[in-house]
């Protein structure tokens, strides 16, 4: 038997999506799984529709998520002359013909076309009489999809054509184009498309943006194919947290649902949560040092990263969460009013002020350097002394050394920030109110 090979073939003409990603993912798996090789194939044979940019995108997208390629990247447009020279093989034949200077493949009318596709493993049947002839070979001089295409996967030996299932009607006129030339043609298969939740096509506002967007997003590369491997994959473990080598070995087609599988942006981010859990401190904190590349603080951030590792799903939650670290906080009165918000007296100023007031003091009066254990008991007696809960009391001192309610553990960030500047922070509170 020959070498199994498959290919990725993208067109340059915008970003890869969810659905090209899951697909270049599955032909990766595959060719991995049966020890063969993956080809990068260019199909810019659509000049009206090309995105400069969108090669270097492909690349890039393609690299970030680690699915490397054996062969290519090879262009089409690079390839005219080999395209011409089969137009003319069909037109010396009569099987195809020209016409207003475009070239068509001549379709057989009767009978059928079918073949067993791989996904579901079900044959699958058109009727010839419903495929009308077909453009080979545009007037603007470069050849359709369905030629180019089967011109390549010819020569390239390619075993096994995988790709979605908005595809398929391409098939049969494909199949006849192999039966022009006297080719065997590779096995196909189908993968079911990627629905958004509400159970539509998938479009930009359900989450169908450029792969490098998630990068940027704070998306890990290796979360990403993970969940993205299990739109339409069932691996035979039913584990839901795999790695790259568990992906390779359990992957088989025989495992592919038939039916469409929801793109769950939440889910996705679960999943990216648990594999920042799984992170060593020192690997997180690596990758976001990466991921905040401009960040002025970003040689700082070690002693933090402990503290937030069980609260973020993505790497961009890092910065709303402990920027209050690097810069002054931004007060609010409100944000301090609504802490004592359940008990209307409270929230008047005069006592609010007043409560912020005697917090400072007792600060101020504790014995440096503060204990955890120490600040705690102290603080949940002030509470006592002055009608407050715990909750209320540690609430307004998070407020005051960060200017907002959700923060890593309180005295953890005391201690990081340090005696004096929490002091200072607490006046700068104080002369808002």
């Amino acid at each position: 038997m020959s070498m199994i090979k498959v290919r990725f073939p993208p067109s340059p003409t915008g970003n890869l999506h969810v659905g090209s990603v899951r697909t270049a993912l599955f032909n990766f798996l595959f060719a991995r799984n049966n020890k063969g090789k993956l080809v990068l194939r260019i199909e810019d044979t659509d000049k009206k529709r090309e995105v400069k940019e969108a090669y270097q995108g492909i690349y890039d997208s393609l690299k970030w998520l680690g699915l490397e390629w054996d062969e290519g990247p090879i262009l089409q447009s690079d390839r005219l002359d080999i395209y011409k020279k089969h137009e003319k093989i069909l037109l010396d034949k009569g099987l195809a013909y020209q016409q207003d200077g475009a070239a068509y493949l001549k379709t057989t009318k009767s009978g059928q076309t079918n073949w067993v596709d791989l996904v579901g493993t079900k044959r699958v049947f058109f009727e010839n009489s419903t495929i009308e002839d077909f453009v080979i070979y545009k007037s603007d001089g470069f050849p359709t999809y369905h030629l180019a295409n089967v011109i390549d996967d010819h020569l390239m030996e390619i075993t096994h054509v995988l790709r979605g299932e908005d595809i398929m009607p391409s098939t049969p006129k494909q199949l006849m184009i192999y039966s022009a030339f006297g080719w065997k043609a590779p096995e196909f298969g189908h993968f079911p498309v990627i629905l958004a939740t509400d159970r539509s096509k998938l479009s930009k506002r359900h989450g169908s943006v450029g792969i490098l967007d998630f990068k940027r997003e704070g998306f890990l590369s290796e979360a990403l194919l993970n969940y993205l491997a299990l739109l339409g994959w069932t691996p035979p473990s039913g584990k839901e947290i795999l790695s790259m080598e568990e992906m390779i070995n359990e992957f088989n087609l025989a495992d592919i649902n038939t039916s469409g599988a929801v793109f769950d942006i939440g889910k996705l981010e679960w999943m990216n949560g648990e594999y920042i859990r799984k992170m060593s401190d020192e690997e997180l904190t690596k990758r976001l040092q990466e991921f905040l590349v401009d960040h002025p603080a970003k040689e700082k951030i070690g002693p933090v990263v402990p503290l937030i590792k069980e609260r973020i799903k993505k790497l961009s939650d890092f910065i709303p969460l402990t920027d209050f670290f690097w810069e002054k906080p931004e007060y609010e009165k409100e944000i301090f009013q609504k802490v004592l918000s359940r008990h209307s007296e409270r929230s008047e100023e005069s006592n609010l002020k007043q409560v912020m007031d005697k917090i400072l003091e007792t600060m101020e009066k504790m014995k440096k350097p503060w204990e955890a254990k120490k600040f705690e008991e102290t603080f949940r007696k002030f509470g006592e002394d002055h009608g407050l809960s715990a909750t209320e009391t540690f609430q307004l001192i998070r407020v005051a050394i960060s200017g907002q309610v959700v923060t890593p553990p309180l005295f953890d960030s005391i201690k990081i920030l340090g005696e004096e500047e929490v002091v200072a922070r607490a006046k700068k509170a104080l002369s808002i109110l």
